[in-house]
């Protein structure tokens, strides 16, 4: 919550009270008497939005209500059907007045102090940067952006406009994750050299041709060309909407970007990693042709594998690869684990110099093996909030102001989310580069992306092929530029 909205409003409300106090020697009965247990009073309740209600977004926004402590006062979707879950945020918060149009929301109502943004991928900068221009604290859905150029835009916005920001990878307030980072802090298995990520992602359709517009189908409740925000106008495409956008790299970013900022997350915090030096990959191939494979490089292939390097950090003192691989590829046991323990659809292997560490999605269920040693089951911590409060320590961080040690106590704020949301995506820059071709002096098309990348994080810039560098940032249409 703004300090020059909020803030105002408590201190005039405050003077109100005091004069009246002042005034009449009647008995004030304090408010949470008559309010009942719980009970918070308007003046000390955020009052919040929701952009892209729909979908992930209805959980985002009634989280981060905290069971109607705080307050709704308008929602935000493309879809005013009413379908994708949206329904069920109208009708718990009656009183929100409903827009399609996150601009004009913003731009109306005045009071809000804090928004969730969880839109398709290619709306997410577009949308937090309006709502931090105007001073509105943020909650954007992962991955924090579309690509490198916004993760650091609002990773220096946040900073400088002082905004209490969150991105929405709920498992980096899973407590599971403190037995990990604990392990890790002791030196538990040593120093660590390679750590393994996996998904089972894509589960929506993808690594084929991108379906073709139709655009009598549109339905009259969709605003599709706010759907499409910063991207070129193209007819309606009834495939995108609501959830399939995420394998096409206009408006998503495919399986790293759906479960990377989840998994990646893990080692990348209780490590200490900064950016990675250089991204290499390699992807599936689907052949409707003998001999020819599918050349789409406007979707996400049906699967890859993509290893990332690292420099030695202050909690790891061993360069250290990381490697990616989704598509339902896991990777094969390490000699410590059990041939019998399986390997689940999601999760982490860190291997160090005297043991392996493992954990399921969002950090759940640690497990350490080491040598001649049963295996160490982490603690599990009981913690019954949704998604492990992290809507609602977000809330109360917006509450007690930027840089309050609520605050800095956040597990994704963008300081953090920024640069991990930046290393996911370097994988998509490899995935991308790898279907570039050019024409060589045969005349023949040839691959010129199929390499080790060496990656400047800083200038955020691949050095050694200068091609790549268009997936750094993206085009944006007209009324839709990002400053």
């Amino acid at each position: 919550m703004s300090p020059k909205k909020t803030n105002f409003n408590r201190i005039k409300r405050r003077d109100f009270v005091k004069k009246s106090i002042a005034a009449s020697s009647i008995f004030i009965v304090p408010r949470h008497v008559l309010g009942g247990q719980g009970y918070t009073a308007p003046s000390d309740q955020l009052v919040l939005a929701s952009i892209g209600t729909g979908g992930k977004g209805s959980s985002d926004i009634i989280n981060a209500s905290v069971n109607g402590r705080e307050r709704i006062i308008s929602l935000c979707d493309v879809d005013s059907s009413g379908s994708n879950k949206i329904s069920r945020v109208t009708k718990k918060f009656p009183n929100a007045i409903f827009y399609d149009n996150f601009k004009k929301m913003l731009d109306k109502e005045k009071d809000i102090d804090a928004v969730t943004i969880s839109s398709p991928d290619h709306t997410h900068a577009s949308a937090a940067v309006y709502a931090m221009d105007r001073g509105i604290h943020v909650y954007v859905q992962k991955p924090l952006t579309h690509n490198i150029y916004e993760a650091r835009l609002l990773t220096e916005m946040a900073r400088d406009k002082k905004i209490v920001s969150q991105m929405g990878n709920q498992g980096a307030s899973n407590p599971d994750q403190l037995q990990i980072q604990k392990w890790i802090n002791d030196s538990s298995i040593g120093a660590i050299s390679k750590v393994q990520v996996w998904s089972n992602r894509p589960v929506w359709p993808q690594g084929g041709k991108m379906p073709e517009p139709n655009p009598s189908a549109k339905p009259g409740t969709l605003n599709w060309d706010q759907w499409l925000g910063p991207c070129k106008q193209t007819p309606f495409i009834p495939e995108m909407h609501p959830f399939n956008w995420r394998g096409w790299w206009n408006f998503g970013t495919g399986a790293l970007g759906d479960m990377g900022c989840h998994l990646i997350d893990i080692p990348f915090k209780a490590l200490g990693l900064k950016y990675p030096t250089d991204v290499e990959c390699s992807v599936g191939s689907v052949y409707e042709e003998m001999w020819t494979a599918n050349y789409f490089p406007e979707g996400c292939p049906p699967s890859s594998s993509v290893s990332l390097n690292f420099e030695a950090t202050e909690k790891n003192n061993l360069p250290l690869q990381m490697t990616w691989s989704d598509g339902g590829i896991k990777p094969f046991h390490p000699d410590l684990i059990p041939a019998d323990v399986p390997i689940e659809p999601n999760g982490v292997i860190m291997i160090g110099e005297k043991g392996v560490i493992t954990c399921d999605s969002y950090g759940s269920d640690p497990k350490m093996y080491i040598k001649g040693q049963n295996v160490i089951v982490g603690e599990k911590v009981k913690n019954n909030e949704p998604e492990w409060g992290h809507q609602r320590k977000w809330v109360d961080a917006c509450k007690a102001g930027f840089n309050s040690s609520e605050h800095l106590s956040l597990t994704s704020s963008f300081n953090y989310s920024g640069p991990l949301t930046e290393t996911v995506l370097m994988g998509n820059i490899a995935i991308r580069s790898y279907m570039l071709r050019e024409k060589g002096l045969n005349g023949k098309s040839q691959f010129i992306g199929r390499k080790k990348l060496e990656w400047d994080g800083n200038a955020m810039k691949i050095k050694n092929l200068d091609a790549s560098n268009q997936f750094v940032g993206r085009d944006y249409r007209k009324g839709w530029e990002l400053t």
